[in-house]
This record gives structure tokens, C-alpha cells and sequence, in this order.
């Protein structure tokens, strides 16, 4: 009996073990995916900040055409209001 109860318990003891084992793996596991799932979603933030930067840049683009435009236009009426002055004076 005695040691019929010595294998029982070195059998429960090694279920035990396996057991614990288990259990200490499943939360690596778990803790791994947590910690992958955390970098994703931080690449995910900084791929669209990204994105945004782009937009913003050539939004920034087409403004700056705009101004140039704008200028372009104001350059031309300045020229022929000089124009329209000197014949003025000569009148």
C-alpha cells in the first residue's frame, strides 16, 4: 500500500506540474498576443498619421498655387494701372 500511494501521489504530482505548466504558458500566450495586439494598433495610429501628413501637405500644395496665382494676377493689374497712371499724367 505504501507504495501503490507514493506512485498515486508522484502520478497526481506530475498532472499537477503539467497542470501548472499549462496554465503558466496559456499567460505568456495571453500576454503575448496583448502586447502584439498593443503594437499593431500603435502602427495602425502612426501609418494614418502618416496619411494625414500627405493630405495636409498637399493641401498645403494646392493653397500655395492658389496665393501664386493670386499674385500673379495682382502683379498684372498693378502693371497696367502703371499703364493707365503714366498716360494720365501726360494728359
Amino acid at each position: 500500500r505504501g507504495r501503490a500511494g507514493r506512485a498515486k501521489m508522484a502520478a497526481g504530482g506530475a498532472a499537477d506540474g503539467q497542470a501548472r505548466f499549462g496554465h503558466s504558458v496559456k499567460g505568456l500566450l495571453t500576454e503575448k498576443v496583448t502586447s502584439c495586439g498593443t503594437d499593431v494598433i500603435a502602427l495602425t495610429k502612426q501609418v494614418l498619421k502618416g496619411s494625414r501628413s500627405a493630405e495636409l501637405l498637399g493641401q498645403a500644395a494646392r493653397n500655395m498655387v492658389m496665393q501664386e496665382d493670386a499674385i500673379l494676377h495682382s502683379e498684372d493689374s498693378l502693371r497696367k494701372m502703371a499703364i493707365i497712371t503714366t498716360h494720365l499724367q501726360y494728359q
